[in-house]
């Protein structure tokens, strides 16, 4: 007697999970890192992969000023196919009542699960937090088409953008660097100029906390709802006992008008990805713009990169699309667009309304039959 097998739909709700890091056994985790690396090899296929050591280390960091809820979705067999991540300030840290009603969230599902009520679970679960936390506002970013499309969907607003440049070292021209940094360092203005490389002492950098915050807050954020944007002291406390672990460089260089920050440029230097370099804050004071010192901290900076990591070559930063003078100077150093990333918004009436018009979805997974 021969036996026959019939492929039939077996319908299933969606199932999600919180994954608490410093619970999850050694298969959750091994699930979870499988996860990540499909979920790199489908977004950003051409970028170095981060280990899943490295990958696990950041995860498991403590983090003094934010706290991370994280949410998975299962697939039939167990496997994780989706994710939510969402972060918001901790209560009792500075200012934690101008970031009360905010929460940044990122996610996505793996490509062959979408279309499939996926994403929706995800967004109840963040909506739930929302409700739970007292948040009124989640800010989402993309840079993948369909995480547009996926936002704009949801009636999600783009309220910024902001492109990621990058500038391979081997076009720069030195020769007109070291004019741009002559002419930003020049004694006709009077600044004193100040250099860390390695790590800023930890005493200099609780006196530019407020100076450095007040550069940041000044940069264009287009219609973003936002708690101030600002440096803590406690965030770079993690990151200089990650470096101090794993190795890597702060750089920072200064212009300075007696006490006061005329201008300042930083980037940073990881050895998990030692051919390039991330461009941090370039910033100038409005009193002193339109003098040449955005131009001149840049040169130094890159000067100073080069002389301690020859191996570089390439530059990574990321610039508000509205910012017209600062994309001018790094179309002159050879930056060019790699990708855009929108900031969207939606508050906890729109997430609602949203999900209220979406049935719990049923995701259709063929098993097989033995009649």
């Amino acid at each position: 007697m021969l036996e026959t097998r019939a492929a039939t739909a077996v319908s299933r709700r969606t199932v999600t999970t919180v994954f608490d890091p410093h619970r999850a056994s050694e298969d959750d985790w091994g699930r979870f890192l499988t996860y990540w690396r499909l979920r790199h090899a489908e977004d950003t296929p051409d970028e170095p992969a981060l280990a899943d050591a490295d990958r696990r280390h950041d995860v498991l960091q403590p983090n003094a000023l934010y706290a991370f809820h994280r949410v998975l979705a299962l697939g039939v067999h167990g496997e994780f196919i989706g994710s939510l991540t969402a972060s918001f300030r901790r209560e009792g840290t500075p200012e934690h009542e101008a970031f009360a009603p905010f929460v940044d969230a990122w996610g996505g599902v793996l490509r062959p699960h979408r279309r499939r009520g996926v994403a929706s679970a995800l967004l109840r679960s963040l909506l739930a937090l929302m409700d739970a936390q007292g948040k009124s506002v989640a800010t989402v970013k993309a840079h993948l088409p369909e995480g547009h499309a996926f936002l704009t969907a949801i009636g999600a607003a783009e309220k910024h953008r902001a492109v990621e440049n990058r500038m391979p070292f081997a076009g720069l021209d030195w020769q007109a660097l070291a004019r741009w940094r002559g002419e930003g360092f020049a004694p006709a203005h009077g600044l004193r100029a100040e250099v860390h490389a390695g790590r800023v002492p930890f005493e200099r950098l609780a006196g530019l906390m407020a100076p450095l915050s007040a550069l940041l807050g000044d940069a264009p954020t287009t219609g973003l709802a936002r708690p101030p944007m600002r440096y803590d002291l406690e965030g770079y406390r993690t990151w200089y006992a990650d470096m101090d672990r794993r190795g890597g460089d702060h750089l920072m260089v200064l212009l300075l008008d007696g006490n006061d920050v005329a201008a300042v440029c930083d980037a940073a230097w990881s050895p998990r990805f030692p051919d390039r370099m991330f461009q941090n804050l370039t910033a100038v004071a409005r009193p002193w713009r339109g003098k040449g010192l955005a131009k001149g901290v840049k040169a130094a900076m890159l000067q100073l990169v080069r002389e301690r990591h020859p191996e570089v070559a390439l530059a990574v930063t990321s610039n508000a699309e509205v910012n017209a003078p600062m994309l001018a100077i790094n179309r002159q150093l050879g930056f060019a667009p790699h990708r855009h990333d929108g900031l969207y918004q939606i508050g906890t009436e729109g997430l609602r309304n949203f999900l209220a018009a979406r049935p719990l979805a049923l995701q259709q997974d063929s098993q097989e039959a033995r009649p």
